[in-house]
């Protein structure tokens, strides 16, 4: 009997941990972008415009840490340059060079607008900011969609749950930035309760939306599906992951569901915070780099091992450290310049 030996190079991760804190980030700005605009335009003394100060600082810090991680991924930040002076419409890297920087200038505008009070503006500004939003959710899921030899990110769904989990950090983020907010400008519990009906509601298409995915690609022999079934009958390390994630979903989508008498408890709200945020940031850790560890052709599983160094851990907690960081210096300059209208009344 002879025996052939396949030997399959182990290449480094295309996609590093940069990626996965900009696609967390980006998603969480345009949520906050969207919630922003519909804030604008809601009654004043509203739930809805009781919430526009969390909103705004949370758009303000997301819009503006999501580019430095970018730029990070890049591994060499003056290849951006490379996007415009090489543009090429048929990539979309190179389509979101133009949709960024676009949405990132509508987002500053539309928090120094609440900063000036200008409610008028923010509604003339909201349609665009609106509809640049959506473009970069698009953009944002198309790049990694379109990837056809990773089968598992290869459908049209994946657009739609990194849009949905996004915006579920969105609702995460908010729960933690209020707390830090002056006490004139925290929402009410009336607003506080329409904030956790949003979040509920996300959840709900979040779940049909998996489970769409799931029935509609089994009766259609769908790639993406057919790949994730692989990765549960052979690889364990995934088998775990995915009831480890399912279980953290569940549990925060309980507390989401019995938060209605205890959103009072500013514990909770800390722990329902940092549960919907850490959900959307671990759902894009397996999604960028454990799909990574399986390789392309051929058999068997590369584990993973993050850096220490700025391409991993110490990347990470940069970036979560500037995002306290923007949190912090606005709120500094809040107390030393207070925004001339805080509750949002109409010019």
């Amino acid at each position: 009997m002879q025996i052939i030996e396949l030997l399959t190079p182990q290449y480094e991760a295309a996609w590093l941990p940069w990626a996965v804190q900009y696609f967390f980030l980006v998603g969480v700005a345009t949520g906050a972008a969207l919630l922003t605009a519909a804030c604008a335009w809601a009654p004043a003394g509203g739930a809805l415009r009781r919430l526009l100060p969390a909103v705004v600082f949370t758009l303000a810090v997301s819009a503006i840490a999501a580019p430095v991680s970018l730029l990070a991924d890049l591994h060499q930040p003056a290849r951006f340059w490379h996007f415009y002076a090489h543009f090429t419409p048929w990539s979309w890297m190179s389509v979101g060079a133009l949709l960024l920087p676009a949405f990132i200038g509508l987002s500053v505008a539309m928090c120094a607008s609440w900063w000036l009070g200008r409610i008028g503006w923010m509604r003339l500004l909201a349609p665009l900011l609106v509809l640049s939003a959506l473009t970069i959710t698009v953009y944002t899921g198309a790049e990694v969609m379109v990837v056809r030899s990773r089968p598992l990110w290869n459908t049209l769904w994946l657009p739609v749950n990194l849009a949905l989990t996004g915006w579920l950090a969105t609702v995460g983020v908010m729960f933690l930035i209020e707390r830090l907010l002056p006490a004139r400008l925290r929402p009410d519990a009336g607003a506080l309760q329409l904030l956790r009906g949003l979040g509920l509601g996300l959840a709900a298409a979040l779940a049909l939306a998996t489970l769409s995915w799931l029935t509609l690609g089994l009766m259609a022999h769908s790639p993406s599906v057919q790949a994730a079934t692989r990765l549960w009958q052979d690889f364990p390390v995934w088998r775990i992951g995915m009831v480890a994630s399912a279980a953290g979903g569940a549990a925060v989508l309980v507390a989401l569901a019995r938060g209605q008498h205890r959103l009072a408890a500013p514990g909770y709200r800390l722990v329902l915070g940092l549960g919907l945020a850490a959900s959307a940031w671990a759902f894009r850790w397996a999604l960028f780099m454990s799909v990574q560890g399986v390789p392309k052709y051929g058999a068997g599983l590369y584990l993973y091992r993050m850096p220490l160094g700025g391409d991993g851990l110490m990347g990470m907690l940069g970036v979560a450290g500037l995002c306290v960081a923007l949190v912090a210096l606005a709120s500094w300059a809040l107390e030393l310049f207070p925004a001339r209208q805080p509750g949002g009344a109409p010019a």
